[in-house]
């Protein structure tokens, strides 16, 4: 496994583990890279949505030429102290960076002096480049906005709507730990679950759209192969850190299996969690895999979810009714995530004699809606063809 780079590279060209490339963490990056796929699929749909003709456009009118105001100044030199109080303490700290960077990027820690130089460095160099670009006369210009031109926008709102949600549907999963180390809890980088982050992202984006009067059924039918994808991406991270998304103890291996044995039952070696027994003659950072190999389902929802935005990508020219695609994936991604959670490890809860995971309550109301809309949707475009 991978927790951090520095174990690829040691594989790949012998360096050696736990050096400074340890501080890019294998999730993070790979969670980065779902979110940059999700924007590019995402871009790419609302532009040929666009061309089609499903959108219209906003006129915006911009000013050029004006100085700049207090609000812009104070964003750079927001952003300035950001940088600054944690990028130079994180410099400054280096080896609790590379131990434990949730805890010196998520914390209160920083350096106060180096926080309000570059804030003041950023503000004046933003009322220097306005000054600069000032005219004597500022003027008005109409620009035409499209929804695809606002996909940073909309990305941003998403990814940060998301951890938020995935965090808070993870702490509800697990409020003893919440009420042991409260702060411990919320400021630490692990514990997300992604349906927290779907649901929540959900409802962001649907207000950011509202607010800017762009269509909302269009965008949910053009961003559903683009989460089911950016999801399988995001899933290779949880395979190649070994965070603990993996599955139960796995039954022995058939005789008539004939891909590799690490398909089956894989033991995660060097886990990020640092679960199970210590490896022999291991002085690194991460010295642990699993006593009993378990299901690698992350790799098992990494392929299903591939499948799925292959044939949600492959609908997108077959269902014209607007709605019907985003329906359709709700079902497979319910179906998708039901029967995964029966060889995956999560917390189990017992209500009316039923045992269930909440990502299992979770798959079969998404399912269910997706199946009603799907049908709802697709009756009335029967009825209105005759």
């Amino acid at each position: 496994m991978y927790p951090d780079l520095s174990y690829l590279f040691h594989d790949l060209f012998g360096s050696p583990v736990d050096n400074w490339t340890s501080i890019f963490k294998t999730f993070g990056l790979f969670l980065v890279l779902a979110i940059l796929s999700a924007a590019v699929l995402l871009r790419h749909a609302l532009k040929k949505m666009a061309e089609e003709g499903l959108f219209k456009p906003e006129r915006i009118k911009i000013t050029i030429g004006k100085a700049p105001s207090w609000l812009e100044l104070a964003a750079n030199a927001f952003w300035g102290f950001v940088l600054g109080f944690k990028g130079v303490y994180a410099f400054q700290h280096f080896v609790e960076l590379k131990n434990d960077a949730s805890d010196v990027l998520l914390s209160g820690k920083g350096n106060w002096l180096a926080g309000l130089g570059l804030a003041a460095a950023a503000a004046a160099y933003r009322y220097w480049q306005g000054k600069k670009e000032q005219l004597p006369q500022p003027k008005e210009v109409t620009k035409e906005i499209y929804p695809h031109d606002r996909i940073g926008d909309i990305t941003m709102i998403a990814a940060i709507s998301g951890v938020i949600g995935a965090k808070l549907f993870a702490v509800i999963e697990d409020i003893p730990a919440l009420l042991r180390d409260p702060a411990g809890v919320l400021l630490s980088g692990g514990g997300l679950a992604i349906y927290g982050g779907l649901i929540v992202g959900f409802f962001a984006v649907s207000w950011y759209l509202r607010r800017r009067n762009i269509p909302i059924v269009p965008v949910l039918d053009a961003v559903a192969p683009a989460l089911i994808i950016a999801y399988g991406v995001g899933r290779l991270g949880c395979h190649f850190s070994g965070d603990g998304d993996w599955g139960i103890v796995a039954a022995p291996q058939p005789g008539w299996w004939f891909l590799p044995d690490w398909f089956w039952a894989y033991d995660y070696p060097h886990n990020v969690i640092d679960e199970g027994l210590r490896l022999a003659d291991c002085t690194s950072r991460y010295c642990m895999h699993l006593e009993n190999p378990v299901y690698p389902t992350s790799v098992y929802e990494f392929l299903a979810a591939m499948a799925i935005g292959s044939i949600l990508l492959a609908l997108r020219k077959r269902l014209k009714t607007p709605g019907l695609l985003f329906f359709a994936y709700l079902m497979f991604n319910g179906f998708e995530r039901f029967w995964i959670e029966k060889i995956r490890v999560n917390p189990k809860y017992t209500q009316f004699g039923v045992t269930y995971t909440q990502a299992e309550f979770i798959a079969v109301v998404l399912f269910l809606i997706g199946l009603g809309g799907f049908l709802y949707l697709y009756r009335n475009a029967k009825q209105k063809a005759r």
